[in-house]
């Protein structure tokens, strides 16, 4: 199959409330992406919506999909399965239509390691810092503080993952994150040089493991 003629897979990776769910969102709204909605087993939060931001099913479900290989890749977090349908990415690829991920490390090594024939460009979003994740996290439908501290305390494995993403984006301000994602997805479409500073990457990672 032509890469010319199929869609792209574009994987967006974060610790929690690092902002990948609002990216993907915008990404979608603004450039020829669709986005993979994926099977959860998770309660929907107050402002989710069941078939657009994910479709919720009981664990019992999730397991039959599971052993029927429905699956291009899942994971368990935070004690709830998250899924991709194999179907319907493959179906929107092949009609040349570009899918957005939203998904974490798991998930994203899942992709890579099946070899697929299409390009896949994979980005993981950090936060400016520390403090701004807990507050986004707190300010997030989280009202449990156990929630909020499992996810902080997830944060520091997360983060060392970064190295295996092509691409990593600080999310300190959301517009100039959205324009810096879109002009690596370019630039890497067009394989032309994204100037892309690795080295101001690992002193930011450097800061937020303190």
């Amino acid at each position: 199959m032509s890469l010319r003629e199929d869609g792209i897979i574009v994987v967006l990776s974060s610790p929690s409330g690092a902002g990948k769910t609002t990216l993907v969102k915008k990404i979608a709204q603004k450039n020829n992406f669709k986005i993979s909605i994926s099977y959860t087993t998770r309660k929907p939060r107050t402002n989710e919506v069941n078939g657009n931001d994910y479709f919720f099913i009981s664990e019992d479900e999730f397991k039959n999909l599971i052993n029927n290989q429905e699956f291009l890749e899942y994971a368990k977090v935070f004690q709830n399965y998250y899924g991709s349908s194999r179907s319907q990415v493959f179906e929107k690829l092949n009609k040349g239509e570009n899918v957005i991920f939203d998904i974490d490390w798991q998930g994203t090594e899942q992709i890579k390691k099946q070899k697929l024939d299409y390009k896949i460009i994979t980005f993981f979003i950090l936060p400016p810092s520390k403090s701004e994740l807990f507050k986004r996290l707190k300010n997030r439908d989280m009202k449990d503080k156990n929630i909020v501290e499992d996810r902080m305390k997830q944060f520091n494995e997360d983060i060392e993952h970064w190295e295996n993403y092509d691409f990593v984006v600080i999310n300190d301000d959301l517009d100039r994150c959205y324009n810096e994602i879109i002009g690596l997805i370019n630039k890497t479409k067009e394989n032309s040089n994204s100037n892309y500073d690795k080295n101001k990457i690992l002193n930011h990672i450097q800061k937020l493991r303190i």
